[in-house]
């Protein structure tokens, strides 16, 4: 059985166009019936969940952790009723992954958030699926989410596919060195050409980077990472492979965060195109990760 925080979408036809939300897309795709949390927030900002009062032994929660601060608390108040309600065995489906990049105290008294939430999560679940989690200095994700069980994917080759059928002969490239493991898999997956910047971040929004040492002219560039978030190092790097060139430039990520506007600063950094997968709803969405999940899903069970 699959809950998820995410109403139905309505229907006022019944030969209306399928518009389901990921969860429900999810939940069809892995053959599970699904249940929203509902949901209610008083006037001081507390929240009130209902969840369906019979539960299975083995439940799946579905929550996207983008904008994570409310869902969190929702998390923990979900989690503790559906064992009350009968679940034995918990699994989080969580394509975005909030609270990975802080995986160290770069100065005394600075929170590790990664650890905080990580034990957190670790604490209600027993197991945990996610797409591309923003790791860095931490190699494994249970390092950071210690779970009993956890299924790691990536996108990167359903990005490189859609990339190979809409764009000719692409290079991929990295806008730092952490987005070399998604750029070299995507690349190897149909033999396109991969290269990555290197960057300085001096902080949030002020970012330096530096082009790898290559002939960028008439090339049709695919910058590819896991986020898009401010979008500043997408576009200070478009700017400067046009400079260098390039005729085309476009952005394939999992996560389309996109905040602060973010598609609007690319857009004038030139960036032609923007493909995401659904892990964030975003108009930029080009591919859904229920198949995708749904394989997570199958080795958690250790289902054929």
């Amino acid at each position: 059985m699959l809950l998820h925080f995410e109403p139905p979408v309505p229907r006022t036809d019944a030969k209306a166009l399928r518009l389901d939300t990921p969860a429900q897309n999810f939940a069809r795709a892995a053959g599970l019936w699904s249940s929203p949390i509902v949901q209610h927030w008083f006037p001081d900002g507390e929240i009130k969940l209902k969840l369906p009062p019979n539960l299975p032994a083995e439940v799946v929660i579905y929550c996207s952790l983008h904008q994570p601060n409310d869902k969190l608390v929702a998390l923990l108040l979900a989690a503790r009723t559906a064992r009350a309600l009968g679940a034995k065995h918990l699994t989080l489906v969580a394509p975005y992954l909030a609270y990975m990049r802080q995986d160290m105290a770069f100065s005394p008294g600075e929170v590790v958030s990664q650890q905080v939430v990580g034990r957190f999560l670790a604490d209600l679940f027993d197991a945990l699926i996610t797409v591309d989690p923003h790791l860095h200095r931490v190699s494994r994700l249970q390092d950071a989410v210690p779970v009993r069980q956890v299924q790691v994917l990536s996108a990167a080759t359903l990005l490189a596919d859609h990339v190979a059928a809409h764009v000719a002969k692409p290079l991929l490239l990295g806008p730092d060195e952490e987005s070399w493991q998604w750029v070299s898999k995507a690349a190897h997956q149909h033999g396109l050409g991969f290269a990555v910047c290197n960057k300085i971040r001096r902080g949030d929004q002020d970012v330096q980077i530096t082009l790898p040492p290559m002939d960028f002219s008439g090339r049709n560039v695919v910058l590819m990472d896991d986020v898009a978030s401010s979008g500043h190092t997408l576009a200070q790097a478009a700017r400067m492979a046009l400079a260098a060139g390039a005729a085309k430039v476009h952005v394939a990520v999992t996560h389309a965060l996109m905040a602060d506007d973010a598609h609007l600063l690319m857009a004038k950094a030139g960036i032609d195109q923007i493909w995401s997968s659904n892990s964030i709803v975003h108009p930029s969405n080009v591919l859904s990760l229920a198949p995708l999940l749904t394989q997570g899903l199958r080795q958690i069970y250790k289902l054929a």
